[in-house]
């Protein structure tokens, strides 16, 4: 709780009567919404009486999200998409175009981790394809989709659920940072291409957040994440103030000593990975015992 207190009090509360004025009439479509991060904007959204459109795999939990979205006061439209499927993200586009019209705020939220150093990754090739296939170019072929009529109607706002890894370089992540890091570094080429057209594009780097994604990795259950409550709040910060960048304290103290000192924040960081593979390597070994 410590650590929640600490990060309301740095990244500031999105105040309830704020959004209502923020939303109206707006059309918010959130990839990932039927869990975590995404289902908890939805639900603040709702709270607020907007309009959401949730995407995900599974039309079961879509369903769920969708009545609890609407029992708050808020409207919910649902589609199934694989977005790491091309054919799949098209005909999401063209649908979603064809019954609503143009979209006012693309939250791309969904994601896929994959938690494996190098040294375990020479054969895995297919690691870091899935990854770019969900986190970059699914997110990228709906940014491309939806870009155009933002452009045309000079209105529209992209937000990206990056990483707090991106800024620390975080090791047994270079499959999933690399992917968001992709994402990150195509929406910065595009913003300067359209500052022109007041559509806004954020980054927002999430820390460690306690959802479905990170539960695979026990060790992640002794650590002090932030709530998937409090990681939507740094999502609908960015769709009140549109800056081009939300991030945590900590992440920018990692960017900052990366900057000054590269060689300093690989020691800190390799040391880390050393440590904990040791931890790692003397479990195995008391398994086998």
């Amino acid at each position: 709780m410590a650590l929640e207190t600490l990060l309301s009090e740095t990244l500031g509360i999105v105040r309830k009567p704020i959004l209502p004025k923020v939303l109206n009439k707006k059309l918010t479509l959130i990839t990932g919404g039927s869990s975590g991060i995404g289902l908890s904007v939805a639900r603040q959204i709702g709270e607020a009486g907007g309009t959401v459109i949730l995407v995900a795999r599974g039309l079961e939990n879509l369903e769920i999200a969708k009545k609890e979205v609407e029992s708050l006061g808020g409207t919910a439209y649902i589609y199934t998409c694989n977005l790491s499927d091309p054919e799949s993200c098209k005909e999401l586009v063209e649908k979603v175009l064809k019954e609503h019209g143009p979209i006012d705020v693309l939250i791309n939220n969904a994601g896929r981790s994959i938690r494996r150093s190098v040294n375990e990754a020479y054969d895995r090739l297919h690691d870091f394809e899935r990854t770019m296939s969900l986190n970059y170019f699914g997110c990228l072929q709906l940014i491309l989709g939806f870009l155009p009529s933002m452009r045309e109607r000079k209105k529209g706002h992209i937000i990206n659920i990056s990483s707090a890894g991106c800024q620390s370089n975080v090791p047994r992540f270079s499959a999933y940072i690399a992917s968001k890091s992709a994402l990150d570094a195509f929406s910065r080429c595009l913003a300067n291409e359209m500052a022109q057209d007041n559509v806004h594009i954020t980054t927002v780097y999430m820390p460690l957040v306690r959802t479905p994604m990170i539960a695979p990795t026990k060790a992640y259950d002794y650590l002090p994440v932030m709530s998937p409550e409090r990681a939507a709040q740094m999502v609908l910060k960015s769709l009140v103030t549109k800056q081009k960048k939300v991030t945590t304290p900590l992440g920018s103290l990692a960017e900052v000593v990366y900057d000054i000192s590269p060689s300093s924040a690989t020691t800190i960081m390799n040391l880390s990975f050393r440590f904990e593979e040791k931890l790692r390597l003397r479990r195995e070994k008391a398994k086998t015992a």
